[in-house]
């Protein structure tokens, strides 16, 4: 049995989860951004899906191709938002390993090790669905008279 750890080595495991806790910062801002595109999407949607009813049948699918493109941009939002919180309950996860190994003594590293790839991994995923939205909504933007 171990002893119980001391002010010292609490406060290094304090220094030690300084790190992911910024990392989860920045997902936490990355959170925001992209509810915040995913809430664009969707009032756009609910504007083009408000004017279906009084639409031409040419008009209705330009209304329907808007729309299906939405739905796609959604789903990679969505996508983007769910690793994006996955990585951020890995941070979590990883910061309460490192206090569980300092107050039990055990070692986990591997496991602190395997759980921040994961969390980066996430992450990377995340990145990847939040720019192809970006280049699908880039790609569908028209400036200027139509």
């Amino acid at each position: 049995m171990t002893a119980p750890p001391g002010s010292s080595d609490v406060a290094h495991v304090i220094q030690l989860s300084v790190a992911p806790v910024f990392l989860l910062s920045g997902v936490g801002v990355m959170l925001n951004v992209l509810t915040s595109r995913l809430a664009r999407i969707v009032d756009r949607a609910r504007v083009f899906e408000g004017r279906l009813a009084d639409a031409s049948a040419d008009e209705k699918k330009n209304l329907h191709d808007k729309l299906a493109t939405l739905s796609r941009r959604a789903t990679l939002v969505g996508r983007a938002v769910a690793l994006s919180t996955t990585c951020a309950l890995l941070v979590c996860v990883v910061v309460v390993t490192l206090f569980v190994g300092a107050f039990t003594g055990v070692e986990l590293s591997s496991v602190v090790a395997l759980l921040f790839v994961a969390a980066m991994l996430a992450l990377i995923g995340a990145l990847v669905f939040f720019l192809r939205e970006i280049f699908l909504a880039t790609a569908t933007v028209r400036i200027g008279p139509s």
